[in-house]
């Protein structure tokens, strides 16, 4: 059986840089305890070995330890959390990711400028909550194609900015785009999906449409990873969506000739080739 692992398949920029600080402030005694705001990554494995290192995470900033380093992560936070952190002298280091700080960016200056916030994503998900917290005048999250259809904004005669969380499906963004776009409000769409994310689905979508199987691999939590995993099951309809090497003992590649592999962007390059090993052997 052939098997090809995806070229972007693992950790996007902003997660690697967070992953590699955070264990480099750990390994450094003179840095004290460090702990994050919030699983670092949507990756099991890797909160595993941060825990192993003495890196935990905590909710809220009431509960971070005295003398204590806080991580953000690099889905970012609310402005309200960096404002109770200076306000509390609690010492920090501000990971957000760069494609997630530039949506803070436009969301506060816009806001500030009288346009009502609308952001297309998962109301749940850290990176849109934090992304919310930077309008000053609150705003609306669109997770489904009937809430953006019934859309309708408070004051008709405001201008709406349109957002979306950065792991959002690129093609789902643009069916939100041609539904705004029948809409006779001042609204402007604003395509805020990172160029990772863009970059992983066009990859993972035709490797699967060129396999017989595919295997995703990613988090439980991760929104990318199941992004990943739509795309890829609309293409191969054998496409399966596992954690770790161990759940291929279920997964039978029988009959099939070529497999694909791709990842989340949460996913570490050491779990990848487990599975790539683990296949191989099967």
């Amino acid at each position: 059986m052939e098997i090809k692992i995806a070229e972007h398949a693992g950790f996007c920029f902003g997660v690697k840089k967070a992953v590699d600080t955070v264990y480099d402030l750990a390994k450094d005694p003179e840095n004290g305890r460090i702990v994050t705001l919030g699983h670092l990554i949507h990756n099991e494995h890797v909160i595993d070995e941060l825990k192993s290192d003495g890196v935990y995470p905590f909710e809220s900033v009431d509960e971070i330890p005295d003398g204590a380093t806080a991580v953000i992560r690099s889905h970012g936070v609310p402005e309200s959390v960096i404002l109770d952190l200076e306000k509390k002298s609690i010492p920090y280091r501000d990971l957000t990711c760069p494609f997630v700080k530039k949506i803070h960016d436009i969301v506060r200056k816009r806001s500030l400028e009288g346009d009502e916030i609308v952001i297309v994503g998962s109301p749940g998900h850290p990176e849109v909550k934090g992304i919310l917290g930077w309008s000053v005048c609150g705003g609306t999250v669109l997770e489904t194609y009937e809430q953006a259809e019934g859309y309708v904004p408070s004051d008709t005669e405001k201008k709406v900015c349109v957002v979306a969380q950065t792991t959002f499906s690129l093609k789902k963004f643009q069916d939100y785009v041609e539904i705004f776009e029948k809409k006779e409000y001042d609204i402007n769409v604003v395509n805020t999906i990172c160029h990772a994310t863009m970059e992983r689905q066009t990859e993972a979508e035709a490797l699967a449409k060129a396999s017989d199987a595919m295997i995703v691999i990613g988090g439980a939590e991760s929104s990318n990873s199941r992004k990943l995993y739509e795309l890829c099951k609309k293409q191969c309809e054998n496409t399966f969506f596992i954690q770790t090497a161990d759940a291929l003992e279920d997964i039978s590649f029988k009959g099939y000739a070529s497999l694909g592999i791709t990842a989340g962007a949460s996913t570490p390059n050491t779990l990848i080739q487990e599975v790539f090993k683990a296949c191989q052997r099967k």
